[in-house]
């Protein structure tokens, strides 16, 4: 049972991860001491998605699923948990790079935000 509670910690651990990287700019406007820190991540998301990599998490997770006696998974935490969701098909290539592309926009016109507000005061 503990192994299986570990695998369910690190899968949110991943998922507050992903909700960091795309609106932690958010964050930030808050506490603008985050800023590197969301940097880094975004960079990291960013990387792992254009690269095609998998997340050092999801390899984390299947480790703790097998010590549970269960079964893990091939690919990413993205192709496993949030393609099915938002997409019927597959993870492609193309869609994962649109996903990283989408991750530097979204965060580019965020910190564009924030940056345009900070100068109006």
């Amino acid at each position: 049972m503990g192994f299986r509670l570990l695998a369910n910690f690190v899968v949110l651990l991943h998922a507050a991860f992903l909700l960091f990287v795309v609106a932690g700019a958010l964050l930030v406007a808050r506490w603008p001491r985050l800023l590197p820190v969301h940097l880094a991540c975004v960079a990291w998301g960013a990387y792992v998605e254009l690269a095609g990599k998998i997340c050092p998490l999801t390899p984390l997770e299947n480790h703790f699923r097998g010590l549970a006696g269960l079964a893990g998974y091939s690919g990413g935490f993205i192709e496993q948990y949030l393609i099915p969701a938002l997409y019927p098909a597959r993870l492609t290539a193309s869609v994962q790079t649109a996903i990283g592309l989408g991750v530097l926009a979204l965060n580019g016109a965020l910190y564009a935000l924030l940056w345009k507000r900070m100068r109006s005061h």
